[in-house]
C-alpha cells in the first residue's frame, strides 16, 4: 500500500504538474485587456504614421479651398524704340458663400474624422491578423504536443498487439490497421510542422519579431451596449454620414449667390529714350456679386441629397451587422466554453480512473504500459483545454478589433 501511494502520488502530481505548464504556456499581458501595436514591424507602423500625416495636412488644405491664390505677373516686351515692363497682383476672393464657406470648413474636418476612423480601423485590422496568428501559432504548437502524445499511446497499442499476434491471440490485420493509426499521426505531426512553418512566414510579413518573443494577451468580454457605442465600424458610418450631410450643404451654396472683393494693382516700368517713365502705376478695387445659372444645378444638389439618405440607411444597416456579429462571437464563445467544459470533465474523470488504475498495477492486474496511456489521455485533455482557451481569445480579439 505504501508502494501504491507512491506511484499515486507521482503520477498525480506529473499530471497537475503538466496542466499547470500547459495552462501557463507563453501567455499574458499583464492581465489587461490591450493588444499592443508594437507586434507589427517597423515599416507597417510607418505606413499608419505617414498616412495620419497626409490626413492633417489633406484636411488642412482642405480647410483653405474656398480661399482663391492671389495671381501675381510680370510682363517684359521688347520694341523697336524702347523696351516695356509691368507686373500686377490681382486678388479676386469671395467673401461671402451663402454659408458654403462655413460648410466647407465643417466638411473639412468631418472628412478628417473619416480618415482618421478609416486608418485606426485599417491599424487595428493588421494588428487583429498579427495577434490571431500568433495564437494560431501556439495552437498548432499544443497540436503538435497533443499528436504527439497521442503518437505514444498508438505506440503503446502497435507493441500490445504486436506481442498479441506473436502469441497467436491476435491475427496481423488488426496489428496492420494500429500500424496504419500510428502512421496516420505522424503524417499529422508532419503536416501541422508545415502548417506551422508557413504560418510563420506570414507572421513574420508584418510583425516586428518572431512568434516566440512576443506575450499573447488576455483579453475579457465587452458587453453589447459598449460594443456597439464605441464600435469602429459604426462610428466610421457615422462620420460618414455626418461628411455627406455638410458636402450636400456646399453643394447648395454653390448655386447661390456669391459676394466677391476684387482687387487690382498694377505696377508700370516702362521708361521711353529720355528716362521718363512712361505709364503711371494702376490701382481697382470693387466688390462684385456673382451666381451661376446652372440647368444641372438640381440634378446635383438631389444627387448629394440622396447620398446623405444613403449614409443614414448605411448607419443603420452596420449597426444591426455590428449586433449580430456581436451575438453570433457570443455563441461561438458560449460554444468553446461547453467544449472546455466537457474537457475538464474528462480530465478530472482520468484522474479518478488513474487511482484504480494504480491499484491494479499494484496489483498486476495492470501493466506500465496502461498507466502510461491513461497519464498521456490526461495530458491531452489538459492540452484541449488550453486550444479551447486560445480559440476563445481569438473570438474575443474579433470584437476587440473593432472598438
Amino acid at each position: 500500500m505504501k508502494d501504491l501511494k507512491g506511484y499515486k502520488m507521482h503520477y498525480q502530481k506529473s499530471a497537475k504538474l503538466f496542466l499547470a505548464l500547459t495552462l501557463s504556456l507563453p501567455l499574458f499581458l499583464n492581465g489587461q485587456d490591450k493588444v499592443d501595436e508594437n507586434i507589427l514591424s517597423n515599416d507597417r507602423l510607418s505606413i499608419f504614421k505617414y498616412s495620419e500625416e497626409q490626413n492633417i495636412e489633406n484636411s488642412s488644405k482642405l480647410k483653405k479651398d474656398w480661399i482663391n491664390p492671389i495671381t501675381l505677373s510680370y510682363t517684359k516686351s521688347y520694341g523697336d524704340i524702347y523696351d516695356s515692363a509691368r507686373s500686377a497682383i490681382n486678388i479676386n476672393q469671395p467673401i461671402f458663400k451663402s454659408g458654403g464657406i462655413f460648410s466647407a470648413i465643417k466638411y473639412a474636418n468631418a472628412t478628417y474624422d473619416y480618415n482618421k476612423i478609416d486608418i485606426d480601423l485599417q491599424k487595428k485590422d493588421i494588428i487583429k491578423n498579427a495577434i490571431t496568428m500568433l495564437f494560431n501559432l501556439h495552437i498548432i504548437d499544443l497540436n503538435i504536443k497533443k499528436n504527439e502524445l497521442l503518437l505514444k499511446n498508438s505506440q503503446i497499442d502497435v507493441e500490445r498487439k504486436k506481442e498479441q499476434v506473436l502469441t497467436g491471440f491476435l491475427d496481423t490485420s488488426t496489428l496492420d490497421s494500429a500500424i496504419l493509426d500510428a502512421n496516420k499521426i505522424k503524417n499529422s505531426i508532419a503536416d501541422l510542422q508545415y502548417q506551422k512553418e508557413e504560418l510563420n512566414y506570414k507572421f513574420l510579413n508584418i510583425a516586428s519579431a518572431d512568434y516566440t518573443n512576443f506575450e499573447l494577451p488576455v483579453l475579457s468580454l465587452s458587453d453589447e451596449k459598449n460594443f456597439i457605442t464605441k464600435n469602429i465600424e459604426v462610428l466610421k458610418a457615422k462620420a460618414d454620414v455626418k461628411q455627406k450631410d455638410h458636402f450636400k450643404d456646399m453643394t447648395v451654396a454653390r448655386y447661390l449667390p456669391t459676394f466677391n472683393i476684387e482687387a487690382n494693382h498694377t505696377q508700370y516700368h516702362d521708361v521711353n529714350p529720355d528716362n521718363r517713365i512712361t505709364n503711371k502705376n494702376s490701382y481697382n478695387y470693387g466688390l462684385s456679386i456673382s451666381m451661376p445659372l446652372d440647368v444641372r444645378a438640381f440634378n446635383e444638389i438631389e444627387n448629394q441629397k440622396l447620398n446623405f439618405l444613403k449614409s443614414k440607411i448605411n448607419l443603420r444597416n452596420i449597426e444591426l451587422e455590428e449586433k449580430n456579429f456581436y451575438r453570433t462571437t457570443l455563441s461561438k464563445i458560449k460554444t468553446l466554453n461547453i467544449k472546455k467544459k466537457i474537457a475538464e470533465d474528462d480530465y478530472k474523470l482520468y484522474d479518478s480512473l488513474l487511482e484504480i488504475i494504480l491499484q491494479e498495477k499494484e496489483a498486476e492486474l495492470k501493466t506500465q504500459s496502461d498507466v502510461n496511456i491513461l497519464l498521456n489521455s490526461q495530458k491531452i485533455k489538459s492540452l484541449e483545454l488550453k486550444i479551447y482557451e486560445f480559440e476563445k481569445q481569438i473570438q474575443l480579439l474579433a470584437l476587440y478589433s473593432k472598438i
